[in-house]
């Protein structure tokens, strides 16, 4: 599990992190949690610092079976209308209780990009 919580500079560097831990381990199962400033790059119109879009890098990482969860109290919080997420994204009440959760409950290791 990757948690993301501080934009897009680290989503830059957790998609690229993705994309070589399931160059090696393709049969890797990877969820993405983001939350507060990590769910920026779930956003609709999201660019890294050259312009590249994050929503074709989101679409490649679901087709190898990633999923990606963001924060729904970040939502509120932010004054964000869920409309804005990218479809891939999925809405958890909250990140932080969502990565807690992989982790006592389903085994997942906790990953920072």
């Amino acid at each position: 599990m990757y948690h993301l919580t501080e934009g897009l500079e680290e989503a830059v560097r957790a998609m690229r992190n993705i994309r070589n831990h399931l160059d090696a381990d393709p049969t890797a199962k990877i969820v993405v949690v983001a939350n507060g400033a990590g769910i920026d790059f779930l956003l609709d119109g999201a660019m890294d610092k050259n312009g590249n879009p994050f929503d074709a890098i989101v679409q490649d990482l679901v087709t190898r079976h990633v999923e990606f969860r963001a924060c729904r109290n970040t939502l509120v919080t932010r004054n964000i209308d869920p409309s804005k997420l990218l479809p891939e994204a999925t809405l958890v009440q909250s990140g932080v209780a969502e990565a807690a959760r992989l982790q006592a409950r389903e085994g997942f290791a906790y990953l920072r990009p």
